[in-house]
């Protein structure tokens, strides 16, 4: 059964999952978590906030595949619910660095500096990058993760974020410039 749905398309799995099958949820699920970690990833800089990000995010998608549009790609679908997930947790984030002055050191505010496992000089720069990526705006940031790392063509990222193609090309250009400056390539 399992090799089965391995074999499924993405509209066959979304229809299985939407009549309870849990096992094609679990295969959506197997075929799109590494993408939207990273995604979450590059968004939030922070692993325990992507894994975080992605899980909510499969849960709000398994509440709302029924009104998934099974005519269209499942992972611009995807990823524009973790990018929502993101976007909260940037929100919430903002709003407790903004009030830790006012409540005291009680609200625990995510540390951004790099755990230990960064010493390594390739680990300390691709951490370097990755906080860039997570500082730019998300304007800039998103039509980024999606195209260069995710591999999305600029079609799909237009769908998903809502703009035109050349939108998103000339988004994608301003945040590599603005990363070329931030890491002083």
């Amino acid at each position: 059964m399992i090799s089965a749905l391995a074999d499924c398309t993405e509209s066959d799995l979304v229809a299985l999952a939407r009549s309870s099958h849990d096992a094609a949820f679990a295969e959506i699920v197997r075929r799109h978590r590494e993408a939207l970690y990273r995604i979450a990833m590059a968004s939030l800089g922070q692993t325990e906030d992507a894994l975080d990000a992605v899980q909510e995010s499969f849960i709000a998608a398994y509440l709302a595949l029924a009104r998934f549009d099974v005519s269209r790609p499942l992972r611009p679908w995807l990823a524009r619910i973790v990018l929502n997930q993101c976007r909260d947790r940037l929100r919430r984030r903002a709003v407790r660095r903004f009030l830790l002055p006012f409540v005291g050191t009680d609200v625990d505010v995510a540390d951004a500096a790099p755990g230990p496992a960064h010493l390594a000089a390739d680990r300390d720069a691709l951490a370097r990058t990755m906080r860039a990526i997570a500082a730019l705006p998300a304007g800039l940031r998103e039509p980024l993760v999606l195209t260069a790392i995710e591999g999305m063509a600029q079609a799909d990222v237009a769908t998903t974020l809502g703009l035109s193609a050349k939108a998103v090309e000339l988004r994608v250009r301003r945040a590599r410039a603005r990363l070329r400056d931030a890491l002083h390539f």
